[in-house]
């Protein structure tokens, strides 16, 4: 407080810091991240493979391709940032 009045962005940076330190400390990826990861990554590339690869209304790019793409975006690479190893 500063003459009477609350200095709030200055607070919130400095609250920031903090949590923004301890976010980062807390991200250790280890390998089994990296192979989540690569996983999620192989799966978007084989998701556009597969739907350049089909005809424009096929069930190949229609339906396969975007459950694939779906997987890789969606659920496998979050999954590779939240999994932590049990300690």
């Amino acid at each position: 407080m500063v003459n009477g009045r609350f200095n709030f962005p200055a607070a919130m940076s400095k609250e920031m810091k903090k949590e923004h330190m301890h976010l980062i400390e807390s991200w250790a990826f280890t390998s089994k991240n990296y192979i989540i990861f690569a996983m999620g990554v192989l799966l978007i590339a084989l998701g556009y493979i597969v739907m350049a690869g089909g005809e424009t209304t096929s069930t190949q790019s229609l339906t396969i391709a975007p459950i694939l793409l779906f997987l890789g975006y969606i659920v496998v690479i979050p999954a590779a940032l939240i999994y932590r190893d049990k300690k």
